[in-house]
């Protein structure tokens, strides 16, 4: 899971890429970077660890001057988290000068390693899979050139062989040094990424390409719509849209994790508006909750803040009982599901949330939490409930449980660290410290998503262990496991 954005302007896109990874925060605190482009051709990139606000500083926003930008908030799912190196966007100077930001986890690195190496003649320095990916896109880019000048149909033959060489998941948006912008999407559309426009002062348009909508709501653009699984788009130097299907066989299956958790609630992916998602998540899980639980063990229902808050309000809506804020959150604190380590993530716990005494002592609590992962937050909240004077505690979560090893993105590689890897629910519950402990259904999942909208499935893999492209192995799950950092 990271953030990306690309803008095409008619005067410096500088602050408003800024603006941007700043709304887009959520999705990635490791790193950050920008790329602008001048008309000329000249790039000027700063990357840095960390989050957007303690990366860029005056002097770095002059120096990012042009009319063309791409920005990025990285969450580390491959490579090594914190490593400065790793941080996007990444650069190569053939053909005329490529920079790349990219969002998702390509899941045939291995093979493109060694191909870009032995037929390609191209050397990696990190381990990155945008790294890969931008290689790929560059070497692709090469062999479709056909004279001096590059022009939209070779780009999207460019991208019609990356889509044949890369598999898993990515949206990733490029600048081409005197030439402009590409955003592409996996064939599945597994990861997010939506298009808008404005008309400039001078009539003429400008264009954003990035991963959530409320990106282009707060620049003023208007939403063109979602790029297509498989769709090329390119905005050239003069502000001219140029779209393509660039692969053979598409279908829009995305993310079920971008709505229970990853985007903010005020973003639409896919036409779909995430805080009516988890709204229905909740009417659905207090149905579940009403046939495994006992009414007279809850007194009161609480979220986990922040992104359960809506499903929590549901449950205490459809269930008829009191709905309370137990929990303080510190809101200068990230994200604990996106810290890298288990160390860090339950260090952090009790600095993001304190429990109030006075909400707990003597009651009967039902916590809300929108996915139970690792268990290391669930477990520390529950103590902290607890600890508080809970009499007895309910945990429910409006995700189904996570068993399998997700690798579309979002940093689950190894079974081992799932708690509902293995273990009954009743398991879980006691494993957590948990009275009582309720799941979402998968399917009631699926149906809250996708609820009055024609697509007809969603990336469940860490849910239910179905991979959607097709191209998971056993053999893959165990390298994976084996190589990536806990």
């Amino acid at each position: 899971m990271c953030g990306i954005v690309g803008m095409v302007g008619r005067g410096p896109v500088n602050q408003e890429i800024y603006d941007s990874l700043l709304l887009l925060q959520h999705r990635g605190q490791d790193s950050t970077g920008i790329a602008t482009a001048e008309p000329s051709g000249t790039f000027h990139v700063h990357k840095a660890k960390g989050q957007v606000r303690e990366a860029f500083r005056t002097r770095d926003m002059r120096a990012l001057m042009g009319n063309l930008g791409l920005g990025h908030v990285r969450y580390a799912t491959k490579g090594t988290a914190g490593n400065e190196e790793e941080a996007q966007p990444f650069y190569v100077n053939a053909p005329y000068g490529i920079v790349l930001v990219h969002n998702g986890n390509l899941t045939n690195t291995r093979e493109l390693t060694q191909e870009l190496f032995r037929k390609d003649r191209r050397h990696l320095n990190t381990t990155s899979d945008t790294e890969l990916l931008v290689n790929v896109l560059a070497n692709e880019l090469q062999s479709a050139i056909s004279g001096l000048d590059l022009d939209p149909e070779q780009v999207f033959q460019a991208v019609t062989r990356v889509h044949e060489r890369v598999e898993g998941s990515y949206a990733a948006i490029s600048l081409i040094a005197g030439y402009g912008l590409l955003a592409f999407r996996d064939p599945f559309g597994i990861r997010p990424l939506i298009l808008g426009t404005r008309r400039a002062p001078d009539g003429s348009y400008e264009w954003v390409v990035t991963s959530e909508s409320l990106v282009l709501e707060n620049g003023e653009f208007e939403v063109v719509r979602d790029v297509l699984p498989g769709e090329a788009v390119f905005v050239d130097l003069d502000g001219n849209l140029h779209t393509r299907q660039c692969a053979t066989e598409t279908a829009l299956k995305p993310c079920s994790f971008e709505y229970v958790y990853l985007a903010r609630p005020d973003s639409i992916m896919n036409g779909i508006s995430v805080y009516e998602a988890r709204l229905r998540m909740g009417d659905r899980l207090a149905d579940t909750i009403a046939k495994h639980t006992p009414r007279e063990a809850i007194d009161v229902v609480m979220p986990i803040p922040d992104s359960s808050r809506p499903a929590a309000m549901q449950v205490a809506r459809k269930l008829g009982i009191e709905y309370r804020e137990g929990f303080y959150k510190n809101r200068y604190v990230g994200r604990t599901f996106i810290m890298p380590g288990q160390a860090v993530r339950k260090k952090s716990v009790r600095q993001k949330l304190n429990a109030m005494s006075s909400e707990f002592k003597g009651k009967n609590v039902l916590l809300i939490d929108d996915s139970v992962v690792r268990g290391t937050t669930s477990k520390e909240i529950i103590q902290m409930a607890r600890d508080a004077g809970a009499k007895t505690v309910t945990f429910a979560s409006a995700a189904p449980p996570v068993r399998f090893p997700h690798v579309y993105g979002i940093n689950m590689p190894s079974r081992h660290e799932l708690v509902a890897h293995g273990r009954t629910i009743p398991e879980i519950a006691e494993e957590l410290g948990a009275d009582y402990m309720v799941y979402q259904e998968v399917e009631d999942l699926k149906a809250a998503i996708l609820e009055g909208t024609d697509i007809d499935d969603l990336d469940l893999s860490c849910f239910d262990g179905r991979y959607v492209t097709g191209t998971v192995s056993e053999e893959y799950l165990a390298w994976v496991e084996g190589s990536q950092e806990s």
